[in-house]
């Protein structure tokens, strides 16, 4: 994901292109979006918005598919303010085209530091605004699904805005034909109405006359309770083709005269080829190229399974870039060194560590996690073919204009000569983000140095695993100083970033003494965005904390969290109706624990309630997970659910088995043989409830994530005794301790 100095570094560099008056897209740019997606009988009205002569609404989404439901959710938006007639709308993905970067995008990213909506900036400046980002996005070819901004971001300050904008000027539109005051018309179904006579013009009568409009800058947007469509359970339209197998996936795409590519890298992540004797696949059936890279060495073949076995009999020798005796073990003792010696404060609250003098004090408790892979189910993959001075390129990313600038970069062309097909993705889970694009690197490579066929390049499941960018494995300590009533007086945390300090790592808690701090520990292993980012990991460590303090002072770990919230009554309702939910102060018999958690991210707050049974022999079972969240807005209540399900069960596949560990400088799990998925007879009873309010709208695709780990570790601590500080939880033994006492 872009980060917030980039945006507004990106802001300062463009700001001679700011345009005073008409957000998003003047009437110009409307002819450009015409010539470049409209079919014949379509016509752009505002930026997102296309209507046809038969009425019919394609709302042209600025991101990729990976499987989030924004292809509908947003529509859903754009649809509910342009009062459209659902059963007329479609969707589909914008160009890669700096046309149709996403502005919305930066300026969600900037103004939700805020919690600023459209509404909170005054009418005069709102052009200004909107022009400002476009200009940004532009400069920064920016169309990134990520950050669970799409509804957030997108929805809010683009596609209601766009679409309000678009319906004044069909209104527009309709009574200058009619000679009549626009006041005395309104829309409906898709339909402009004249009240006064009670005639109707369809929009896709209007659409090539309010295309001659410039859309307002600051259209009247509707309330909550005048939302039709918005919160509605409507189907998914990208279901039914996932369901009959007609969705093209970048690993299904198929060209004339293609050949396939399989690569073997370098084991050791930053080092170089130093030779490969090709002779022994020489004379092979089907071979047609190999290719050698700096740090690895493909064969191209007429057929992808001829290609892996090829490249698999050959024998590249690299070096280990100085980096091949790194392990887990030597990377932990680096971060254990740097907790001692290079914290720097980002965070202090009254006296902050001081604070610790204040009462009983609980000396330091340390938690770890490890790396983790993203495994989507679809691989890593690319189709790329470089011919007359052009490239073209055919992919599953997380961003498709940024991908053809990326690919642009990489074969030195202008971006002019380089097209690129953004595909539907089999899983990306930040996998596919910008500055995690290996396989498009490669496959262009591949594609330049045997020219003239489209060669998709596909990486095996082995290589997708020691070849990703990894979540980071992160150490966090923790005291604290507990007052005659058990109630925290202090809270000090140290932790390991591979970055910048962690907002994430700041607590919701009322706690008059604060004091946290990071230490940056570089290595040479890859990381990156990994489902909920920062937040997967301080959700683990506050919330595991937070219980403990609770279990020390002989209070119940619900009523002791309660007890914090009297400043946030959000965080503390949804806390509240998990318990109710999920029977909280029913018994459970020996055996059988239960633990809660909850986590604010992307403006999400989610509880979950775990239930587990660990047997005599100390197998864990985990039973039920019941989930309450407040994204402040729900736009698609099936859509919010399955998106928390899925958070569940990747998170807790992470939990319970996700450990990807570093022997020699290198990757040393391969597939999913030791890189354990969660098996469907492994899955629990899922519950899930959703609650809305006034507060910001937050996303969906990430927040389920964060409080899953805790809440399980808290729950095997109330049925076995026995607490979990590191994960995965496969590595401990649960033998029964004992059910936890208060």
């Amino acid at each position: 994901m872009p980060t917030r100095r980039n945006i507004v570094l990106g802001a300062l560099g463009t700001a001679t292109a700011l345009v005073v008056g008409y957000a998003v897209w003047p009437s110009g740019r409307i002819r450009r979006a015409n010539a470049l997606d409209a079919e014949p009988g379509e016509q752009f009205v505002t930026s997102w918005i296309k209507i046809a002569n038969d009425d019919t609404v394609t709302v042209v989404v600025p991101h990729c598919d990976m499987g989030t439901g924004i292809f509908t959710s947003l529509p859903q938006m754009a649809a509910d303010e342009l009062d459209a007639d659902w059963s007329k709308v479609r969707a589909e993905a914008a160009p890669s085209d700096p046309l149709f970067a996403n502005g919305s995008l930066a300026e969600g990213f900037i103004l939700g530091q805020r919690d600023m909506t459209v509404e909170s900036i005054p009418a005069f400046l709102r052009g200004t605004v909107a022009n400002g980002f476009r200009s940004v996005a532009e400069y920064m070819n920016l169309q990134v699904t990520g950050g669970s901004s799409a509804v957030r971001s997108t929805g809010m300050l683009g596609m209601r805005v766009a679409a309000a904008g678009a319906r004044e000027m069909l209104v527009k539109a309709a009574a200058a034909r009619w000679n009549v005051p626009a006041n005395d018309c309104e829309t409906k179904a898709s339909k402009v109405v004249h009240l006064p006579t009670g005639r109707n013009l369809r929009y896709g009568e209007l659409a090539s006359d309010a295309a001659n409009y410039d859309p307002s800058s600051h259209p009247k947007l509707k309330g909550k309770g005048e939302f039709k469509i918005i919160g509605r359970p409507v189907q998914r339209f990208d279901i039914p083709r996932k369901v009959d197998g007609t969705t093209n996936y970048g690993i299904d795409v198929k060209q004339p005269g293609m050949l396939y590519a399989a690569i073997r890298i370098s084991p050791v992540f930053g080092a170089r080829l130093l030779s490969v004797d090709t002779g022994v696949i020489k004379g092979k059936r089907g071979i047609a190229h190999v290719v050698k890279l700096d740090d690895a060495v493909a064969v191209v073949a007429d057929r992808y399974w001829r290609a892996r076995d090829a490249v698999a009999d050959l024998e590249p020798v690299f070096d280990d870039a100085a980096n091949g005796k790194v392990s887990s073990a030597t990377i932990r003792d680096r971060r254990t060194a740097a907790l001692n010696h290079d914290v720097k404060n980002d965070l202090k609250k009254g006296q902050g560590d001081g604070g610790l003098a204040l009462g009983r004090r609980i000396e330091a408790i340390t938690y770890t996690v490890p790396y983790l892979a993203h495994s989507p189910m679809e691989p890593m993959n690319a189709t790329a073919l470089f011919k007359d001075g052009a490239l073209t390129v055919w992919s599953g990313t997380q961003d498709g204009l940024g991908s053809r600038a990326f690919c642009a970069k990489v074969a030195n062309l202008p971006l002019d000569k380089v097209t690129f097909h953004l595909q539907p993705m089999g899983g990306g889970f930040g996998r596919r983000l910008p500055g995690q694009w290996n396989f498009l690197e490669y496959a262009v490579k591949i594609a330049m140095a045997a020219p003239g066929q489209p060669i998709k390049l596909i990486f095996t499941r082995e290589q997708d695993t020691q070849h990703d960018y990894y979540r980071p494995n992160v150490m966090s300590a923790f005291w604290a100083s507990l007052g005659p009533d058990g109630l925290p007086l202090a809270w000090v945390n140290s932790y390991t970033t591979d970055d910048d300090p962690n907002a994430e790592a700041h607590i919701v808690y009322d706690i008059p003494n604060q004091s946290i701090g990071a230490a940056k520990v570089p290595t040479h292993i890859p990381t990156g965005a990994w489902r909920s980012v920062e937040a997967s990991w301080h959700g683990f460590f506050v919330e595991s904390f937070i219980d403990e303090l609770a279990h020390d002072a002989k209070k119940d770990p619900f009523e002791y969290r309660r007890a914090l919230l009297g400043s946030s009554p959000r965080h503390k309702r949804v806390l509240e109706t998990a318990a109710a939910k999920a029977g909280w102060n029913t018994p459970m018999p020996q055996g059988r624990g239960r633990g809660i958690a909850l986590v604010e991210s992307f403006k999400t707050i989610v509880a979950h309630v775990v239930e587990v049974t660990v047997d005599p022999k100390g197998t864990l079972k985990v039973d039920r997970v019941v989930t309450v969240a407040d994204p402040g807005l729900v736009v698609n209540p099936d859509g919010f659910k399955a998106q928390m399900e899925g958070g569940v069960i990747f998170a807790l596949t992470a939990a319970l088995k996700g450990e990807i560990t570093i022997e020699n400088g290198a990757v040393a799990q391969s597939n999913f043989n030791d890189y354990e998925m969660l098996r469907l007879a492994d899955c629990p009873e899922i519950e899930i409830h959703l609650l809305e309010s006034e507060g910001p709208v937050g996303g969906a695709g990430e927040p389920g994530v964060p409080p899953l780990a805790p809440a399980l570790a808290n729950a095997v601590f109330a049925a076995t005794g026995v607490r979990v500080r590191d994960l995965p939880l496969k590595n401990h033994s649960f033998a029964v301790i004992g059910p936890s006492k208060m």
